[in-house]
């Protein structure tokens, strides 16, 4: 089985968007509660919502397989992406609201965690870092946004509830400042959804991991509350009359991504078009 999708671009930009599959092994599904077959903690619909992308010439790589089986934003090593606050694990054994993901003695133990880290975590990070560079070295300058959606609520990890739009750089640490202004300043102006830079979700591992402005690689991770473009609830349906009112907004946000990008490239454009 093969545990992701990649198709390449023709701009220095790449769209990841880890958590948007919902494929779950048969031996791993066995052991598995009905709430974690639900699968409530998924990012979906985020491939649809962004279907614009590739025309913007943007490549994408995405998972097939659930976050439950194994969660590429996840360090290998067990380091918890923010320490201050009730982290899921590389391989969850709960929900977003505390529910056991495993029947009783069925969670995978060290050694199940490493196969999947083997077989479906380190294939998604090697084409990731792969085109990364591949960007970088093509373009001199690759720009990655890390894409991300959750319900405006999960008391888990943060009060209250979240911004529309939430813009994660590390602190500042994972992408150009200049880029970040940029962006910034289209949520300011469309007037109509609420967004903030590294408030609750400022950056998890894929962010930190291969965001590294002094060589000339950018990470961006953008949290979208699910609430402005799906149901939130079970069958977590897709919502176009609301996927309609954000995409505007949202496309508008890509495109300066590849214009910033674009600008700061090397390689002259018109030799891509």
């Amino acid at each position: 089985m093969d545990s992701f999708r990649f198709q390449p671009g023709e701009t220095p930009v790449l769209l990841s968007i880890p958590h948007v599959g919902t494929v779950i092994p048969s031996d791993i599904e066995a052991c598995m509660t009905e709430a974690a077959l639900a699968q409530p903690d998924a990012d979906r619909h985020l491939d649809r919502l962004y279907h614009f992308a590739p025309a913007l010439g943007i490549g994408f790589l995405r998972p097939v397989l659930s976050r439950y089986v194994v969660d590429l934003n996840r360090d290998p090593a067990g380091a918890a992406s923010y320490p201050e606050i009730s982290n899921t694990e590389l391989c969850p054994l709960t929900s977003f609201d505390f529910q056991p993901l495993y029947q009783p003695g069925r969670a995978p133990d060290a050694a199940e965690v490493e196969r999947r880290v083997g077989a479906f975590w380190r294939p998604y990070h090697e084409q990731l870092d792969a085109e990364l560079r591949s960007l970088r070295d093509r373009f001199g300058v690759a720009v990655l946004l890390d894409a991300h959606s959750i319900r405006r609520q999960v008391p888990r990890f943060f009060g209250g509830a979240l911004p529309d739009f939430s813009l994660g750089t590390g602190d500042g640490t994972t992408a150009a400042p200049a880029l970040v202004s940029r962006l910034m300043n289209v949520l300011s102006a469309n007037g109509r959804y609420s967004s903030v830079l590294n408030g609750s979700f400022n950056g998890g591992f894929i962010t930190r991991r291969y965001g590294r402005p002094k060589e000339n690689i950018h990470a961006i991770q953008l949290e979208l509350a699910q609430s402005i473009y799906m149901d939130e609830e079970p069958p977590f349906g897709f919502r176009p009359d609301l996927a309609g009112d954000v995409k505007p907004c949202l496309e508008r946000l890509v495109s300066v991504l590849v214009e910033w990008a674009w600008e700061n490239a090397s390689t002259r454009r018109a030799a891509f078009l």
